[in-house]
């Protein structure tokens, strides 16, 4: 059977796959993982359907060790195929794709006199780009001549100062940058890098002058589960019925959304909205992120620990459980989307593709990796609910209090050889995985021979884990220990 490339596309396949070849680059992306191919490849890939689009993107990877993927992908001439599987509308989909956006596949890291001449290019406008939350920081390197810089942003700086000294300070030189890093302010982010890897290598002042007045770092979010290899089984059993292996084969959830801080009329340079693509071009991207940290994860705080304690292992299970199924419902529509102070009809209809989108009977998310640092979590996502009830002199929502009564009871714990470790309501063993000076205060808080209000009552009083003594929120140690105190006595509604 023969890899996926040029030669196994059929004829219409083949003169998108040619014409993306022929492309001039106009957009750089940094990324060569899933989530980039599964998201924005994706979507270039819909747009040039449409004959929207003919620019081409050369990719290359943000550190050495994407090399062999890189290498995989240059033999594949660029090509991979996207299967889009999931519940849309309530139905079962599941679409075969093979995307041909790639122009190039350059190495920076061997190839970065080419990478040089990308930047010097008067084609390219774009540079998008997904590097992990780590690799968007900033690192002090040193400038080198001929060789590679190892941060993104040092990466970015250095590509526009070639691009500077090139084609000089026009205004339409400038590039527009489009990160996709889960960081809060990407862009903003971005460009604070950038300017201060300048200052580091004594860049002149109009350069400087140039990367801010010509050059726009956009703040973005972007919102789609990308999966990547289905694991051997599904895979084979795909190639047998496609006729060819693909060795970069991806997979994603139906649902995208891509909100980008930027006027509507960007649209017409990257005609993503024309496409019938799920991109916003926004004012302020706050809404977005806060229905999101709100609703969809903290969804997923809510019902993690709980779910662990009962013996739930994942998302879609906690969705059909009988109990946790319904909790998770009614704790986002009747306590954090009343909370959240954007308009309810918009909230409601996020809320059930979220809801839709947990219910995916393709994808297995373990409730375990969810519930990673849930104490952060918990105070990002759901304890300002909490406080907005409390501080406004009404109930407490009880379906809040009861998950952070689960956080509380799912981080009884014990230090042992390996961290760790709590028990779920049947006694088995559970692996807690925190910030360790957070988990050793919250073991010390559990210890001794205190009664268990009194406990509830020093765990609630942890500012550091909190940010603020939570002990004096009337009735909430009281509703805890009350809660626990069930639990423990075996009477659970499992």
């Amino acid at each position: 059977m023969n890899p996926l490339s040029g030669k196994v596309l059929m004829s219409g396949e083949r003169a998108s796959f040619e014409a993306a070849r022929q492309s001039p680059v106009t957009v750089l992306q940094v990324g060569e993982g899933n989530f980039l191919r599964g998201f924005f490849d994706w979507m270039i890939h819909r747009c040039r359907e449409q004959n929207l689009f003919s620019g081409g993107i050369a990719v290359t990877q943000p550190r050495p060790s994407g090399k062999a993927k890189m290498e995989t992908l240059a033999a594949q001439e660029g090509l991979y195929t996207l299967v889009t599987r999931g519940l849309d509308q309530g139905e079962i989909v599941q679409r075969k794709e093979i995307v041909s956006v790639f122009s190039e596949v350059v190495d920076p890291y061997s190839e970065w006199p080419r990478f040089g001449e990308l930047a010097r290019s008067p084609s390219l406008r774009f540079v998008v780009s997904n590097t992990t939350e780590a690799g968007l920081a900033y690192r002090p390197e040193p400038l080198a001549e001929g060789r590679p810089i190892q941060s993104f942003p040092g990466k970015m700086t250095w590509l526009l100062y070639q691009r500077y000294l090139a084609l000089g300070a026009r205004a339409d030189s400038g590039l527009i940058f489009l990160p996709c890093e889960l960081v809060a302010r990407n862009g903003d982010e971005l460009k604070r890098c950038v300017l201060r890897y300048a200052e580091d290598w004594s860049l002149p002042a109009p350069f400087l002058s140039w990367v801010t007045g010509h050059n726009r770092f956009l703040n973005s979010l972007v919102d789609r589960i990308v999966t990547g290899h289905p694991g051997e089984a599904a895979a084979g059993a795909w190639f047998a019925e496609w006729g060819y292996t693909d060795a970069m084969l991806n997979t994603a959830e139906p649902y995208h959304l891509w909100a980008i801080e930027a006027e509507p009329g960007l649209d017409r340079e990257l005609p993503l909205r024309q496409a019938g693509l799920n991109v916003h071009w926004v004012d302020d991207l706050e809404p977005y992120q806060l229905r999101k940290v709100r609703i969809l994860n903290g969804a997923h705080t809510l019902m993690a620990p709980l779910a662990l304690l009962s013996g739930v292992t994942y998302v879609r299970e906690a969705m059909e459980h009988a109990r946790f199924g319904p909790f998770v419902r009614e704790a986002v529509e009747q306590e954090i989307i009343p909370a959240v102070g954007l308009p309810p009809e918009a909230l409601l209809t996020y809320a059930a593709t979220v809801y839709e989108r947990f219910m995916n009977p393709f994808i297995d998310h373990r409730l375990s990796d969810i519930a990673m640092n849930s104490l952060s979590k918990f105070k990002t996502r759901l304890l300002p609910t909490l406080l907005y009830y409390a501080s406004g002199g009404m109930p407490l929502p009880s379906r809040i209090v009861e998950a952070l009564a689960g956080l509380l009871r799912y981080y009884r714990v014990r230090r042992d050889e390996e961290g760790f470790v709590g028990r779920t309501l049947a006694g088995m063993p559970c692996r807690v995985r925190d910030d360790e000076a957070s988990l050793a205060s919250i073991a010390a808080a559990w210890d001794g021979e205190k009664p268990l209000h009194a406990k509830i009552a020093d765990l609630l009083g942890l500012d550091g884990i909190w940010g603020q003594d939570l002990s004096g929120i009337e009735g909430l140690a009281s509703s805890i220990a009350a809660l626990i105190s069930v639990w423990e006595a075996g009477e659970s509604d499992e």
